[in-house]
């Protein structure tokens, strides 16, 4: 199974960085990405306006996560969990809908 394959199935994509560029498909526009990611600078030339303007929004909605995320591990919540998964998913997605709203306060 391709590495994408799980997320395809499921119905999902991520939002990665740089580092993930070519994962979904060797870097082949798709209509229907599984991992998303910017655009790197082509060696010796510049990012189009366009591509920069990507990249920059896909950071933006990156750092909403990676910030949850960081709080979540500050809190050390999820160190003693002790559910099925289907549950923890559930559960992450509630406290970092909350930790959004306390930070946005």
């Amino acid at each position: 199974m391709e590495q994408t394959e799980g997320l395809r199935a499921a119905g999902l994509a991520a939002i990665a960085d740089l580092g993930f560029v070519g994962l979904d498909g060797g870097g082949v526009p798709d209509a229907d990405p599984a991992v998303i990611t910017g655009f790197k600078k082509p060696k010796g030339k510049q990012l189009a306006a366009a591509r920069k303007l990507v990249n920059q929004l896909s950071a933006a909605e990156r750092a909403v996560c990676e910030h949850a995320f960081a709080h979540l591990k500050n809190w050390r919540v999820l160190t003693k969990l002790r559910l099925d998964v289907k549950w923890a998913t559930r559960l992450v997605r509630a406290l970092m809908i909350l930790t959004q709203h306390e930070i946005a306060r």
